[in-house]
Order: structure tokens, then C-alpha cells, then sequence
């Protein structure tokens, strides 16, 4: 599926943008069910394990505004249809094979004036790994500039497979790096989009300053016979099967 170009790109750049690859109906379809998922957060006053409320400056969680849904497919089952659509698999396989397993699945609606996401960090880090096999996948739902808070990315910065030393975020969600902005790259996309890019890769996303939401999932897919040791096969929740097996 991928061309001869799009592969040396990715092990060049370290991610590719494939723009509306969506179809309308499909996109109308998780739409629906992610505007569920934003109600149900609407009416949250604290957090619990799947769901994360956005922070104000000092720290203190605002009643209502869902930041994060972790473990998305676990919460709710028809987005993993998302993450087994075969316009997206296609693709993935051949970066890992045909074999094809997805985790770690999350759901942020970027909600207008404040919605967050994340800042420069690399997934791996998360994964306790610098292994090249685990491809992140990014996919909006909606149209993402830099007003309402689009992907940032340094392209090139999974070569080296050095993990960067991240810190905590105090007042904040997640741990993130520091990196040279002058080497950053916007990924302005219009709904439906999907990209995929390497664990390695140093990414983040700008925080919305718009009136508009910007809804997108992000996951991560590999091979089947990949068991990193916090996400063993068969044990870890949010770890599914989405082709071969």
C-alpha cells in the first residue's frame, strides 16, 4: 500500500501524513460516538482511571472539561473500528508486517479556548523501549491547524533512537522534553486525517486557542510477536489483535 516514496520518507522524516484519508460515512459515524464520550465527560467533577479533566494554572482540575480519554476502546468498543479501519492497516503492515496488534488507545477532544493534548515528548518512553517496530498512529476526526492545536513534529529525531530525558509536568499532564523549535513542523490536516510516525519520533501539539474542538485518537500498533514487558500479549487490557493473529 505504502509507495517506494512514502517508505523513504518514513525512514527519513520518521512519520507520514496521509490527508482525509477517512470516508465521510465513517467519519460521521465516530463522530457520533466521540460527541458521546464528550458528554458523558461533561458531567465529571474528578478523575478516575480512564478519565482525565483538563487543569487550570495552578494545578486544580476544571469540573467538566475532558482532557483525556485513556484506554478508549475499553470504555468504548466501537472505536476500536477506528483503529481496525483497513485504510489504516494497510498501511501499517507494511511498516510491521501483517501481523498487527494496537494499544495503548486514547481519545482527546482538544475542547475549545484551553483543550490540551501533549507536549515534546517521544512514546517510547512510555513504553520503556527505543525499539523501531512500534509505530504511533494520530488520527483527526476534525480539521487541526494551529489555532485549535494541531501535530508538531521534529522530523528526523527517531533516527538516532535516543530517548531524551523527560520530566514530570508539575501542574500538568504526562512528562515532556525540551527541543530545538526552530526544527519543528506543524501538521496542519483536514478532517479524517491520519498519521502515522515512529515511537522515537520527538512530537507534541499546540494547545487550543480557538473557538473550535479538534477531536483525535492516538494509539499505537505492532507486530504480534512484539511483547514489551508492560504490555505483554494476552494479559495487558488495552492490547488488541486488528489483524492476522
Amino acid at each position: 500500500m505504502l509507495t517506494q516514496d512514502e517508505k523513504v520518507r518514513f525512514n527519513d522524516e520518521g512519520y507520514l501524513v496521509f490527508d482525509g484519508l477517512l470516508e465521510a460515512d465513517r467519519l460521521q459515524y465516530y463522530m457520533k460516538v466521540l460527541d458521546d464520550l464528550v458528554e458523558m465527560g461533561a458531567s465529571l467533577t474528578e478523575e478516575n482511571p480512564h478519565w482525565t479533566l483538563e487543569y487550570d494554572d495552578d494545578g486544580k482540575v476544571q469540573a467538566g472539561l475532558l482532557h483525556k480519554v485513556q484506554g478508549v476502546c475499553l470504555v468504548e468498543s466501537r472505536v476500536l473500528e477506528l483503529a481496525s479501519e483497513p485504510a489504516i492497516l494497510d498501511r501499517v503492515s507494511d511498516l510491521v508486517g501483517g501481523d498487527i496488534d494496537v494499544f495503548g488507545t486514547k481519545f482527546f477532544p482538544k475542547l475549545p479556548n484551553g483543550g490540551t493534548s501533549t507536549n515534546w515528548h517521544q512514546d517510547n518512553v512510555y513504553f520503556g523501549t527505543n525499539t523501531d517496530r512500534i509505530i504511533s498512529c494520530a488520527t483527526y476526526l476534525e480539521a487541526a491547524d494551529e489555532a485549535n492545536g494541531c501535530l508538531k513534529v521534529v522530523p528526523g529525531s527517531h533516527r538516532s533512537r535516543v530517548i531524551e530525558k523527560h520530566e514530570k509536568n508539575p501542574k500538568g499532564h504526562g512528562s515532556w522534553t525540551d527541543v530545538d523549535e526552530d526544527r519543528a513542523v506543524n501538521v496542519v490536516c483536514s478532517a479524517g486525517t491520519v498519521v502515522l510516525f515512529s515511537a522515537n519520533l520527538l512530537h507534541g501539539a499546540n494547545d487550543n486557542h480557538s473557538d473550535r474542538s479538534s477531536y483525535r485518537t492516538a494509539w499505537h500498533y505492532m507486530p504480534g510477536s512484539l511483547n514489551p514487558e508492560r504490555f505483554p500479549r494476552g494479559e495487558y487490557s488495552d492490547r488488541y489483535i486488528v489483524r492476522g493473529g
